[in-house]
């Protein structure tokens, strides 16, 4: 996140604290003592820790969700602690129905240092509350077997541990769990006693699902140093069908440019439907609340111009990518329905948006009646000369009057072209 887009956050004055905040925006589904949490936060700056581990190349929205309340926390005044699980990476978390595939230690290694440059760019590396970032390889590496069984193991009870609901969950599932994944929330409760002692560590957020995970670290520290710590655990985000948020087709939503582009990213918020783009106002934004509630009532009267649809896109893209890739995104997706230059549009921006459309690649002189059917827009040859002697065809936004036309003339020097029908139907077209 670039600095003048950190610069111009801050949470809502309106509010009492920094806990009523982040109770109206639906950040908190589940913790440990509310009325304690809430006079620790109150009573001066806290250290407290969330834990992202390696799993794959790049953070997602559902880790999105931790940043922000990160961010919320910091600019209160407390101090944050950015994990990025090397150890914990090796292993991964249960997951509900299978086991995890182990990736190679040097993958491992290679994600945490992805991630850790993630974790940084949402959150202040300035000031007395600077962000610290920490990995758990650090104090787990030099761990021996039976040190991690007599100093760590001894303080868990097998019955409890059945009892989470990671590990319930997979005892009840045909995959079963094995003991490496098992012995997962001992690692993570292992991870809070350690930052604990080392950085007077006294909460720690994360996803509600975690729950088991987060309380490990709460228990293994009163038994161990007999102090009573803190967490919170975030609701997990759905739509409002009940379905889970961020995925399609079992595609996650991720935060790197490089694996779901600004333009992808900025449509996915574009496309929120008007019963959950409220809640996503909340959780995702850092609008005041007198802001978001001027958009519910827009929602409510005015739909069709899905004003808050629009403020989500540009206030979350902004948030992950910047501002120039946002308005990036906003001019290439003007320019693909015929409102702007599309020769004048970001080439990368283009063509990431051109790929998330139907598209086919073909030749400098291929027919454009062929391209309709190729790229879907028309389900046959006759249907596609119809189409074009009806007027309803667009190459770069310039009408085909000859059935006969070819694409020879109508593609940008990129090699790139958009293909319209009527007035939305899109698709790309790549010549090489």
């Amino acid at each position: 996140m670039p600095a003048d887009v950190l610069a111009t956050q801050c949470n809502d004055p309106d509010f009492d604290d920094i806990w009523q905040e982040l109770v109206w925006r639906g950040h908190i589904h589940v913790s440990t003592d509310p009325e304690a949490l809430r006079e620790a936060l109150n009573a001066g700056p806290i250290t407290y820790y969330c834990g992202f581990d390696p799993t794959a190349p790049s953070l997602h929205l559902g880790n999105l969700v931790q940043l922000i309340v990160m961010r919320r926390l910091q600019l209160a005044g407390h101090r944050p602690l950015g994990l990025v699980g090397g150890s914990t990476g090796l292993i991964g978390d249960p997951k509900p129905t299978a086991e995890r595939t182990l990736n190679t230690k040097e993958t491992v290694s290679t994600w945490v240092g992805y991630l850790q440059g993630q974790v940084s760019r949402f959150l202040s590396d300035e000031g007395e509350n600077a962000v610290r970032l920490v990995n758990n390889l650090d104090w787990t590496a030099p761990l021996s077997a039976i040190d991690f069984l007599r100093d760590i193991g001894k303080h868990y009870r097998v019955g409890t541990m059945l009892k989470k609901d990671a590990v319930s969950a997979r005892l009840n599932s045909d995959a079963g769990i094995s003991y490496t994944e098992f012995s997962y929330q001992i690692l993570q409760g292992y991870d809070f006693l350690e930052l604990f002692r080392q950085y007077g560590c006294v909460l720690q957020t994360g996803g509600s699902d975690q729950w088991g995970n987060l309380t490990s670290g709460t228990d293994l520290i009163h038994r161990v140093e007999g102090a009573s710590v803190h967490a919170i655990g975030t609701p997990l985000v759905t739509n409002s069908d009940g379905t889970k948020f961020g995925k399609s087709e079992g595609n996650a939503v991720w935060l790197d440019p490089a694996m779901t582009s600004p333009y992808a990213f900025y449509q996915f918020w574009l496309n929120a439907l008007d019963a959950d783009v409220i809640d996503r106002l909340k959780v995702f934004t850092f609008l005041p609340r007198a802001e978001i509630e001027r958009l519910e009532k827009a929602v409510a009267e005015e739909p069709y111009k899905r004003e808050a649809q629009r403020a989500l896109a540009l206030e979350v893209t902004t948030l992950v990518h910047g501002r120039a890739a946002t308005e990036a995104a906003i001019g290439a997706a003007a320019a693909l329905f015929g409102n702007g230059d599309l020769a004048a549009t970001d080439t990368g921006t283009l063509d990431a948006a051109l790929r998330e459309l139907p598209n086919t690649t073909t030749s400098p002189d291929a027919p454009i009646a062929q391209l309709l059917v190729d790229t879907g827009l028309t389900s046959s040859l006759s249907d596609a000369r119809r189409a074009i002697s009806q007027g309803g065809v667009y190459v770069n936004n310039d009408k085909v009057d000859d059935a006969a036309a070819t694409i020879a003339g109508r593609v940008l020097p990129t090699g790139m072209a958009v293909l319209r029908r009527g007035k939305k139907t899109l698709a790309g077209v790549f010549v090489e």
